[in-house]
């Protein structure tokens, strides 16, 4: 009897020697050419990795554990393939190393090879209860039940719907300035498919804006639950609903992350903003 269910035969292969050959980029360009929209703008931001399986040896032979943060600039060439950097992070269990630093300066050397951009990476012990890795909560109103009185059924789509998006103006008839909004919601409900394997992402997607358009909370939850069946990277969502943002409510401030849930000890956190002063601290959510 076969012990692997509907999974069939397939194994995969973990490497037990350091393999920095197993990482595998994969040009932002292919997302951000499907966006079609002002590439330069979806340069600014970061995209913080959190891995929770980090293990090396030190020179007795003993294991060593930690949790790592890699943070990626969004001005990178490349991302990095997740199962890749999976399989690269393990490589390295039953590698010797005199201590943290040279773990750190390695793994700095080889990501940042991979996306060709600088990655600052950060190893922090189990026990660094002052870590960034603290459990904290979105800020701003959920719109999870922003249709909950609604009577019409959302329907699925099979890709990203901007019309659902319809962006109100405080413009008045007698053209005073129009007057500026600062908002910020987020939904726990953002879900997608991996491109290479088609399994579902989930995250929680923040967005804090000011602008002169308002922003129904029902249009914007419908607008991200149709992300639910598209085949996107976590950047590649994050970006493409920056972009939408930008388009239909004109605003002069706007930042878009998401913390996405972990798969294979690896969470990855996009966040996208219209200026570097804006860009959060990295944070995790209790989901994650």
């Amino acid at each position: 009897m076969s012990i692997h269910g509907i999974l069939g035969e397939q194994t995969t292969d973990y490497p037990t020697q350091y393999s920095p050959e197993t990482l595998y980029p994969i040009a932002r360009s292919i997302g951000r050419d499907v966006i079609g929209w002002q590439q330069h703008k979806l340069q600014v931001g970061m995209d913080w990795w959190h891995a929770f399986e980090m293990s090396w040896l030190n020179l007795q032979g003993i294991s060593q554990v930690a949790m790592a943060r890699f943070s990626i600039p969004a001005t990178s060439a490349y991302i990095v393939e997740s199962k890749s950097l999976k399989l690269y992070l393990n490589s390295l269990n039953f590698t010797e190393f005199a201590n943290w630093q040279q773990v750190q300066t390695l793994l700095a050397k080889d990501l940042s090879a991979c996306v060709q951009a600088q990655v600052s990476v950060e190893l922090i012990a189990l026990d660094d209860m002052q870590s960034g890795l603290l459990i904290i909560e979105p800020e701003g109103t959920s719109i999870d039940d922003a249709l909950a009185e609604c009577a019409d059924k959302v329907a699925l789509t099979l890709h990203p719907d901007a019309s659902l998006l319809k962006a109100g103006s405080d413009n008045s008839v007698n053209k005073q300035p129009p007057v500026q909004h600062s908002v910020s919601f987020y939904s726990n409900l953002l879900r997608s498919n991996c491109p290479v394997t088609n399994q579902p992402d989930w995250g929680t997607l923040a967005v804090t804006m000011t602008s002169a358009n308002t922003v129904a909370h029902a249009d914007m939850l419908r607008y991200v639950l149709s992300f639910r069946q598209h085949n996107g990277f976590h950047e590649q969502c994050v970006e493409q609903i920056f972009a939408d943002l930008s388009q239909y409510f004109q605003p002069s401030e706007l930042m878009v992350r998401a913390w996405y849930t972990r798969r294979g000890g690896i969470d990855i956190n996009p966040c996208r903003v219209s200026d570097l002063s804006l860009l959060p601290k990295p944070s995790r959510l209790i989901r994650q």
